[in-house]
């Protein structure tokens, strides 16, 4: 909260996975598409509870860890890592946003509302 100021600073969880640094940078140009490493802008701190976080969930939890799993054989496991950090920074984002815990999100799921 003391990093990210209020929830309505942002319009969408991409916005808060851009300015936390866990997007990828893009160097385009006419026909050419590449995408880079994470930015790394944004809280170094955040960033880095957030992929520990992102872990230990993923150990605990079947969800998560089924789309962890699904991840590191298309990619490796650093790009998982960073994937479900993103992943848990904008499902936390919406949680803040609407006011809710975990169990009422476990519950309603993230596409209500």
């Amino acid at each position: 909260m003391l990093i990210l100021g209020t929830p309505h600073r942002f319009r969408c969880g991409k916005q808060v996975a851009s300015y936390l640094g866990l997007i990828p940078g893009e160097d385009s140009s006419a026909d050419r598409w590449r995408l880079r490493h994470i930015t790394t802008q944004g809280n170094t701190l955040l960033r880095f509870l957030l992929v520990q976080s992102a872990q230990s969930l993923a150990r605990c939890d079947e969800q998560w860890r089924g789309r962890y799993v699904q991840l590191v054989m298309r990619r490796n496991r650093a790009i998982a890592k960073v994937a479900m950090a993103r992943k848990l920074a904008v499902r936390l984002f919406w949680m803040w946003r609407q006011g809710w815990d975990y169990q009422q999100l476990k519950t309603f799921g993230s596409h209500v509302g």
